[in-house]
């Protein structure tokens, strides 16, 4: 099966995607109502960068990087927030065609580093992320308030 992937800003209809998207990689369902909130002020946010991988119209994938200026940087600095391939497209090439857009947009934009993190649970994302050319160069430390 020859894939023809088209990468586009996401917009507000591809909302059930990202939606299904971030509940399968968290394993839970999220509140629907709160998260349609926050993606549409996410999206809509200059400093956002959201893209949606599609294969025949159909979506396989997507990214989410923010940016900020950040004074221990001198600059700008974006973070790859969510990222994810439907399992049945891994391993063909899409994720590293989402990264490489944020490349782009970050060569274009001056930034001064991209980071992502990974949750312990993901131990193969390690790799992944090591084979698309970022460095494990620091520990993240988290107190959740709930």
């Amino acid at each position: 099966m020859e894939l023809k992937i088209k990468i586009r800003k996401v917009e507000k209809q591809d909302l059930n995607f990202v939606y299904k998207s971030i509940c399968e990689l968290e394993n839970e369902v999220l509140d629907f109502g709160i998260f349609t909130e926050i993606f549409n002020e996410n999206i809509s946010n200059q400093n956002n960068l959201y893209l949606l991988a599609e294969n025949e119209n159909v979506g396989v994938g997507f990214i989410s990087f923010h940016t900020q200026n950040l004074l221990h940087h001198c600059g700008l600095v974006g973070e790859i927030q969510e990222f994810f391939i439907n399992k049945d497209y891994r391993g063909k090439g899409i994720g590293r065609q989402l990264i490489q857009k944020i490349l782009d947009y970050a060569d274009q934009n001056n930034l001064k580093s991209i980071e992502v993190t990974t949750n312990r649970r993901r131990v193969e994302n390690v790799l992944i992320y090591e084979n698309l050319g970022f460095g494990l160069t620091h520990n993240k430390f988290t107190i959740y308030k709930e």
